[in-house]
């Protein structure tokens, strides 16, 4: 049996609607990794069909590193103004410049590293995720990382 608690949890980790959580819970048979796993496996579906629609709104954040020798910007993409304003898109972009002043694109391109904060997910993995979340195509367009 599937507790509200589970449904909780597994919400504030993934920031998905409840309902989502509630049917990743059941098709996984209440076991909570497995359902991380079927919703990060919906995600990526849900995110193949979005990257078909323009991403015509954005942000541009940058992060300059202590010490003031190592700099980074991004563009990143979103369907709408209301997402690009909201404070988790906003996050999103800014977790990106700390991504990209912390591990050079050189060594591997920055979608295919894995993320500073979680060694199991990789940048790629972080935009399908936001993706879902918000419901809208969002594209990392450009980036650049200087360094002194």
């Amino acid at each position: 049996m599937i507790t509200i608690d589970q449904i909780k949890q597994l919400r504030e980790e993934t920031g998905l609607s409840i309902s989502e959580c509630k049917k990743a819970l059941e098709q996984a048979g209440g076991n909570f990794s497995k359902a991380k796993e079927v919703l990060k496996d919906w995600g990526r579906k849900f995110a193949a069909d979005k990257q078909k629609r323009e991403a015509g709104q954005g942000v541009v954040e940058g992060y300059i590193h202590p010490g003031k020798r190592i700099g980074a910007m991004v563009e990143l993409r979103c369907e709408s103004d209301f997402v690009a304003k909201s404070l988790d898109f906003q996050k999103l972009a800014h977790e990106l410049c700390l991504q990209l002043a912390a591990i050079s694109p050189k060594e591997v391109p920055l979608e295919e590293q894995s993320w500073i904060r979680d060694e199991t997910k990789k940048i790629k993995d972080l935009i399908d995720e936001a993706i879902a979340k918000f419901g809208e195509n969002i594209v990392l367009k450009n980036f650049v990382r200087y360094e002194i």
